[in-house]
């Protein structure tokens, strides 16, 4: 395994990340702890969770995922092997049942402190905010719609106020962002920066792909003069860029047979995108799945890579990436196809 830091920390964690967002839906309790067993046997020290998880939510199942972890980490005693992240979602709109009341003070603790009973622990590693809670450009979007100006009450001092005490009181060591723009990303650096009691927010989770690389544009340099690094996530889009979609028959339980309106990256551009890249994979000899992991692990803003999969053959194969190294050829050919056909999936 390769490794990297936590921006402005000593915590070191595996450039692969195990996400966890199927178990409990896709993935039994059971195999989620196999996959834990196996990605910590493979030095992956860093998992990646939510409160929102499985996904797709549903209020049947809410946060089931942090009890599988929490029971894995009272069977086997790892806790503390393990570089934990988890988030808060604050948009209503996404997942109702859960609250309503966004990043509130009161929201925020009472959802640390049921993360913490769910996952049996006492402290938190990493505690990112999943979504904001303005109207901004989310999945589909390119850019910020300007008539979507919403009366959102600016309330970023008062979360980082409330993150702040939490860290005091050893609940969460570090925080982070999740699904953010340019401009809140900088709202908040700057508001712990002339406010320096206030915590720093250290990475920020967005999705990155060979099919979606809008981070490139603008947050790419913040990442880098800033050092604020990405956890990158959705980056074989949905499976999409393991090619398995391409056959004419829909593979039976994959994630977009179950769920076929997560087609955010199934879209007659992302598709002929995805051809393209799987040619190039196959002329050198590589798969697709992995010439895609292994191009996010080149790139210098990335802090690591967040990977899921519902089999063991899938987790082998994308934890594999790690020890993949790209051609300068394949990353030319990486190149003229994004420049021809670039993000077709935002």
């Amino acid at each position: 395994m390769k490794y990297t830091r936590l921006p402005h920390t000593d915590i070191k964690v595996s450039k692969i990340c195990l996400g966890t967002m199927t178990w409990g839906r896709q993935n039994t309790e059971e195999e989620g702890h196999k996959q834990m067993d196996y990605a910590l046997d493979q030095g992956v020290n860093f998992f990646d969770t939510a409160e929102m998880y499985p996904i797709p939510p549903k209020k049947e199942i809410y946060a089931v995922t942090e009890e599988i972890i929490g029971n894995w980490f009272k069977k086997t005693g790892n806790r503390n092997k393990v570089v934990l992240a988890t988030k808060i979602v604050g948009r209503a709109d996404f997942a109702k049942y859960i609250r309503t009341t966004g990043f509130s003070k009161d929201s925020i603790i009472s959802a640390v402190d049921g993360s913490l009973k769910r996952l049996q622990t006492d402290y938190i590693d990493l505690y990112q905010l999943h979504w904001p809670e303005r109207n901004t450009n989310f999945f589909g979007q390119r850019g910020f719609n300007a008539h979507s100006i919403d009366p959102w009450e600016d309330n970023i001092h008062q979360v980082l106020e409330t993150l702040r005490d939490l860290i005091a009181e050893g609940k969460i060591r570090h925080v982070g962002l999740s699904n953010e723009t340019p401009w809140g990303t900088m709202r908040y650096l700057e508001e712990s920066k002339v406010h320096q009691s206030l915590p720093r927010m250290l990475t920020i989770q967005n999705p990155y792909s060979l099919l979606n690389r809008l981070f490139e544009v603008g947050l790419s340099e913040i990442s880098m003069r800033e050092d604020i690094g990405l956890l990158a996530y959705s980056p074989l889009a949905f499976g999409v860029l393991s090619g398995k979609y391409l056959d004419e028959i829909a593979p039976r339980k994959a994630r977009l047979t179950l769920f076929p309106h997560y087609d955010r990256y199934s879209g007659e551009t992302a598709t002929t995108a995805t051809q393209k890249y799987n040619e190039l994979a196959k002329e050198h000899g590589l798969s697709l799945s992995q010439m895609a992991l292994a191009f996010i692990n080149t790139r210098p803003f990335l802090t690591s890579n967040i990977i899921g999969a519902t089999t063991m053959e899938q987790l082998k194969e994308n934890i594999d990436s790690i020890d993949v190294d790209l051609s300068d050829e394949v990353i030319k050919g990486i190149e003229e196809i994004h420049n021809s056909i670039p993000n077709p999936a935002p």
